[in-house]
């Protein structure tokens, strides 16, 4: 698939009339804090009605395999505790549209809202909750029938060998910058590879569950869903499990500088088990044992993936200043390195929690 450069569509309208909505005077706002895709509301008298996004086909290549998976969850994901989200089809009859790049329309849950962080443990409860319930509603699926939208994604053999391959290529001044990070995941990679070979169900999983990939409740508080499901692919439980613990427990930005505020927070983690814990038949206790691993797994191989991507001048991820991929690294794995010190202190909670 060719790559199309992801420049802003200098007519939004012009792009959301291919789709089946009602004709109204639309206006957009920008959603910033995304670091792939490109998001905008698409607001009607002063109020949202739809989303409007551009798939970074940079990072997925295979569109239509994105949306093959998206469409074939959405109706499974519907509950008493789980708000529904639709794609909007073009008039065509397709869901997405190819100009300046590869489009969607989703719909809008209104009233709702997302947290980039949250002391409250409330807020971490709900997330637990729905991630629980997100995994309920589609462990009847058959994981394989589904397509790698980034193949090797969570691969830590891969993002191993990526790493290195970018540590021989870099420039010098890189890594000088980024001499401890370097260290650091020398040192711990040995020990998460032999933990990948760990055998354990494989699953329907979303991928990306950050916390601030959760809608909530503007009224209520209460998690609704789960969105930015681009990443729905196989997996096993503690990747979505250790990338929310990553955002929960830890109350500090994912590029945070001072690393005095970066925590572990024990009190919002347990309240986030307390949460996933509402259904207690969930998980198989190989995956219960997996956990407190896998919330150091996680942020270490974002942090991995950050730290490549430094060293390769930035070519995936969004960057608003030159080193911030080293701050995101740096910040990921001194967060990584307080899960490890609390392995034993998780192992408890889960056991506790989950007998």
């Amino acid at each position: 698939m060719e790559l199309i450069k992801n420049t802003m569509p200098t007519e939004p309208a012009k792009i959301l009339s291919h789709f089946n909505v009602p004709k109204n005077s639309y206006t957009f706002k920008a959603i910033t804090n995304g670091l792939i895709n490109d998001t905008y509301l698409v607001i009607v008298t002063n109020k949202p009605a739809y989303v409007l996004q551009r798939i970074n086909n940079n990072v997925f290549k295979n569109i239509a395999g994105v949306m093959q998976n998206i469409e074939q969850t959405l109706p499974l994901l519907n509950s008493d505790l789980y708000s529904s989200i639709h794609v909007i089809k073009t008039k065509k009859n397709t869901s997405y549209h190819k100009e300046q790049g590869f489009w969607r329309v989703l719909s809008y849950i209104n009233n709702s809202t997302t947290y980039n962080t949250s002391t409250d443990k409330n807020i971490a409860f709900e997330a637990g909750k729905i991630i629980s319930e997100f995994h309920a509603l589609l462990s009847p699926i058959n994981a394989t029938t589904y397509q790698d939208t980034i193949p090797d994604f969570h691969n830590l053999i891969y993002r191993n060998n990526q790493f290195f391959d970018a540590l021989e290529k870099a420039k010098k001044e890189r890594t000088t910058a980024a001499k401890d990070a370097i260290e650091f995941a020398e040192e711990l990679l040995p020990d998460l590879l032999d933990f990948c070979f760990t055998e354990l169900p494989i699953r329907v999983c979303h991928n990306d569950t950050k916390l601030n990939n959760i809608l909530f409740s503007k009224n209520t508080n209460k998690a609704l869903c789960l969105i930015d499901l681009d990443t729905l692919m196989k997996g096993y439980f503690y990747y979505d499990f250790g990338d929310a613990v990553r955002t929960i427990a830890n109350t500090a930005p994912e590029d945070e500088k001072d690393l005095s505020k970066i925590t572990f927070n024990k009190e919002l983690f347990s309240s986030f088990v307390d949460g996933l814990s509402t259904n207690k038949n969930l998980l198989s206790k190989d995956e219960i044992a997996s956990l407190p691993l896998g919330a150091v797994f996680m942020p270490f191989i974002h942090g991995l993936r950050t730290l490549t991507d430094y060293l390769q001048n930035d070519a995936y991820y969004k960057v608003a200043y030159p080193n911030q991929n080293l701050d995101r690294c740096v910040s990921l794995f001194n967060f990584s390195k307080k899960a490890l010190d609390n392995v034993d202190y998780m192992n408890a909670i889960l056991k506790k929690k989950f007998s």
